[in-house]
């Protein structure tokens, strides 16, 4: 017998402040749904977006005040080891938000983002672990809050949500990482690429996963979903898009050619 639905078990795990518990109860959470603790139904309605559960630490500045993440000193690479441990935990919480805020859905989309949430948590332990034996600790460096930002701005339609944090913000890690990953192994921090590796790979599925399902909502629209991806980042992020654009690894992760022809188009400031 359920003693519990999934979106209140999903809120507990949004909601907690302190790292260790947020990380235990995602891994518990993600492992009871797999054995079917979990009923989809509730009778209560999401609760309007508002702060996700996060420690008192590190503190949330601008982009532009977080330190400059560069390899090269024991320093430099703890900040930017940390920079990805923020936007694991932040992804976290983005994962649980996805399915305690957006209901009557198919069950393979819970199943898909509890899968994500699990990962990152996952993703989150092993570079927690990589700061600690570089002496250091998540939250001793600043952040920023972006990723929840467009959370928020996204809260009341899934298809929004779906196109634009996975596929733009999330999908920012595919463009990135590998020339991350070689200035790290350049630097002889072979156990951070190692990590980074574990993470590319499934970040490619965790953005597949968001493509899918934003084709989902526009199917059921009835919306061509290259025209309302571009519309949609012109609303959002007119002047915010930046590349270049890793072309391989994102269309593993579900973009077209024309969807990769439209963000180069809008990053360059040119108009079609």
């Amino acid at each position: 017998m359920t003693s519990l639905d999934i979106f209140s078990a999903a809120q507990q795990c949004l909601m907690a402040n302190q790292v260790a518990e947020k990380v235990a109860l995602t891994r518990q959470t993600a492992q009871a749904w797999r054995n079917g603790t979990y009923s989809l139904l509730s009778s209560e309605e999401a609760l309007p977006i508002g702060e996700a559960g996060h420690p008192e630490k590190p503190a949330l500045v601008s982009p532009a005040d977080v330190p400059r993440r560069g390899p090269g000193s024991d320093e430099g690479r703890a900040a930017l080891i940390h920079a990805i441990t923020h936007i694991e935990f932040n992804a976290i919480n983005l994962a649980w938000d996805a399915v305690y805020r957006f209901r009557g859905l198919p069950e393979q989309y819970y199943d898909d983002w509890i899968r994500v949430a699990d990962e990152e948590a996952y993703h989150f332990e092993l570079l927690s672990e990589r700061l600690q034996r570089l002496g250091y600790q998540y939250g001793d460096f600043p952040a920023h809050n972006g990723l929840w930002a467009m959370a928020q701005k996204t809260a009341d339609d899934p298809m929004v949500r779906m196109a634009l944090v996975p596929r733009v913000l999330e999908a920012r890690g595919l463009d990135v990482t590998p020339g991350m990953m070689a200035r790290l192994k350049k630097a002889g921090d072979n156990e951070t690429v190692a990590i980074l590796e574990i993470i590319l790979r499934d970040e490619i599925g965790h953005v597949k996963i968001g493509s899918r399902w934003f084709k989902y909502f526009c199917d059921e629209r009835s919306l061509n979903p290259e025209n309302t991806f571009r519309k949609l980042i012109d609303d959002y992020f007119i002047g915010e898009l930046r590349g270049p654009f890793d072309y391989e690894l994102r269309q593993q992760a579900g973009f077209s050619i024309e969807e990769l022809k439209a963000l180069e188009a809008l990053a360059s400031g040119l108009t079609r």
